[in-house]
């Protein structure tokens, strides 16, 4: 996640940084968090929207304060070597009130708009990228800390490594393991009538049956029982001792 300072701004100027900016406003627009969406003050005021954040995030009230634009009058009650660390937790509890946030229909819409931009990229499939085909951010587990973001294509069905880098570098967590399928449950039409055709392998022009891999499986189990005991590697003990005797020093013989 993005932490640098003024720099890193995308899309704020410098006379719009000088207005009243919330800190959400300011953390979205910094470069690398373009995926995130402005989570609504008043969600995250509501203590319910936030059951089990505190236990799973260091410094909670610093940082949701820091959030909320309430930490102005504890500056001077918080040392120098805390401000990193209360600014951290901030961006982690933002991203897991985010996932939280992208469940209801306004956090659905304003990832729509996302969507429709292709702000998460297309699908890597080849029968996908000919079409187009967007992609949503997902999460292998909610948790933090246990997987990287990865995005999903409703058209194939299947997860991918971004090909964004910075949204790799972003916690699953911040997106959750529900919200992809809970969106194309909610936009239907967005999903593709039907999946892309499995690529059918062919040697020569010719399908290669099902039961060709099995057999050659089970011949090779076999084969492999039909070994002796005291095999090493496949080699039978006839051919251990061939080798053994002719490393034998010549001269003893």
């Amino acid at each position: 996640m993005t932490t640098d300072s003024d720099e890193d701004y995308s899309e704020i100027s410098g006379s719009d940084r000088d207005e009243e900016i919330t800190w959400i406003e300011w953390f979205c627009h910094l470069k690398g968090n373009e995926f995130f969406v402005e989570v609504d003050e008043d969600y995250i005021q509501d203590d319910f929207n936030l059951t089990g954040l505190s236990a799973q995030v260091p410094c909670y009230e610093d940082a949701l304060n820091m959030i909320l634009d309430f930490d102005d009058q504890d500056e001077q009650r918080l040392q120098d070597d805390q401000a990193p660390l209360v600014e951290t937790a901030a961006q982690m509890l933002y991203g897991l009130i985010h996932a939280r946030f992208i469940l209801t229909s306004r956090g659905m819409a304003a990832m729509l708009d996302k969507y429709n931009c292709y702000v998460y990229g297309r699908c890597p499939l080849a029968q996908c990228e000919a079409i187009h085909q967007a992609v949503l951010p997902i999460g292998l587990s909610d948790q933090l800390r246990q997987s990287a973001a990865k995005v999903y294509c409703p058209h194939c069905r299947e997860v991918y490594i971004p090909k964004s880098s910075k949204l790799e570098c972003l916690d699953g967590a911040y997106f959750g393991t529900t919200f992809a399928h809970l969106f194309f449950l909610t936009y239907q039409q967005l999903v593709p009538p039907c999946m892309p055709q499995i690529h059918c392998p062919r040697i020569y022009g010719f399908k290669i049956h099902k039961s060709v891999k099995e057999n050659l499986r089970r011949q090779n189990d076999k084969a492999q029982k039909q070994l002796p005991a005291g095999s090493k590697d496949g080699k039978s003990e006839q051919q251990e001792a061939s080798q053994d005797k002719g490393k034998k020093d010549p001269a003893a013989s």
